[in-house]
């Protein structure tokens, strides 16, 4: 059994049909990847592991590269066990990026990486990238287009220098006619902030004062590629799409019914969520990890560390959002001000009831039940 707090490793899968531009995406990620050692699972062709290194053109069924990286034939089927092989501790990955086929149904790679049994990998989202300037013609010629828009958790209108402002905008209006409510941004090249994806880390090997020169500087510097974004380069000159971000804290406690009422009814264009929760007397003992891609919401309950604040620290991403209306949404998902009293180790319990025995018995009963919804978003020990 995998303990609840084991790390888990974000899977992304990047889609789009043929000449869409994923390739030119994902090597823009490898090439600024903000510290992330990043895994490639290739639908076609093969299995990468990958450092900081851009890999094209490498097909067969097992190549074995010089800086040590593996490439084996890999299809649908053989998702899970390679996910296994590539979430190994040893592999140290920190991202996993799953390249689909121009053809392939991502929906099902969706669906398979939701029922994995791999305790160590959670859902990191369904990116489809879109030609802006041949989606016309690419809809007419597969109207299943629109099924994997539908279910998209973030869409990149790749090659927008290509087309008018009417034309952009005649697209957008097509992708918002799919239903699926995600998050829409614009890039030239698939150039996007890597922020959009996942977090920048800092190993302490890896400081930038005194460190190897790796293949990600050898890249950035043949092809002049300095948009870097998500490590604070600049972006000058290139073109990248702002995406909003609002950042949330709160010392009082979150009230679990309130919070979970507001993450089911997330707006449209709000592709991330990432954070500690606090639910204070609802489990005095845990801080909870949030982690919401799209319509997927997952919640991993951690002890408390020695000393640490009691606190919810949370940040949402996305395109197209009302930043302000969503700070005043999570700040009336607090447990309303009150006198608290303190437990263990200064923790605090509960707002002072009357001193009446049933009356603290109906509220801790309200409460547990108050909990349940978050409760449900934590994955339980018999699914590993």
């Amino acid at each position: 059994m995998t303990p609840l707090h084991t790390p888990q490793i974000p899977v992304v899968v990047l889609a789009g049909f043929l000449g869409s531009g994923k390739t030119t995406l994902l090597n823009h990620l490898l090439r600024n990847r903000a510290g992330n050692r990043i895994g490639v699972v290739v639908n076609d062709f093969g299995a990468i592991e990958i450092d900081a290194m851009t890999v094209a053109g490498q097909v067969g069924s097992t190549v074995s590269l010089g800086n040590g990286c593996l490439c084996c034939a890999v299809d649908a089927s053989e998702l899970d066990d390679y996910l296994a092989t590539l979430t190994r501790p040893a592999a140290r990955l920190d991202v996993i990026v799953i390249e689909a086929s121009g053809l392939a149904e991502p929906r099902e790679l969706v669906r398979m990486l939701l029922a994995s049994d791999n305790p160590r990998v959670r859902y990191g989202g369904l990116v489809e990238v879109v030609d802006a300037a041949e989606f016309l013609g690419t809809r007419e010629r597969h109207p299943e287009i629109d099924r994997h828009l539908a279910v998209a958790d973030l869409v990149v209108l790749n090659k927008t220098d290509r087309v008018s402002g009417a034309a952009l905008d005649a697209v957008r209006e097509a992708v918002a006619a799919t239903g699926g409510g995600a998050a829409v941004v614009s890039a030239v090249h698939g150039r996007i902030d890597p922020g959009l994806l996942f977090d920048p880390v800092l190993r302490p090997e890896e400081d930038d004062t005194v460190r190897q020169l790796t293949f990600e500087d050898l890249l950035r510097d043949a092809d002049g590629d300095t948009d870097l974004g998500a490590d604070g380069h600049t972006h000058a000159g290139h073109a990248h799409t702002a995406y909003e971000s609002v950042s949330f804290t709160s010392d009082a406690p979150m009230d679990p019914r309130r919070l979970m009422a507001f993450l089911d009814s997330r707006p449209p264009g709000l592709y991330r969520i990432k954070g500690f929760t606090d639910f204070g007397a609802g489990d005095p003992d845990h801080t909870y990890v949030l982690h919401a891609v799209g319509g997927f919401l997952r919640f991993e309950p951690r002890p408390w560390a020695r000393d640490e604040a009691r606190r919810t620290q949370l940040v949402l991403i996305g395109s197209g959002i009302d930043t302000d209306a969503l700070h005043r949404e999570l700040a009336a998902c607090r447990v309303p001000l009150g006198p608290e009293r303190a437990g263990p180790a200064g923790t605090r319990v509960r707002p002072d009831l009357p001193d009446v025995p049933q009356a603290r018995r109906d509220a801790d009963d309200e409460l547990e039940r108050a909990m349940w919804g978050v409760l449900r978003h934590v994955r339980r020990p018999d699914e590993d």
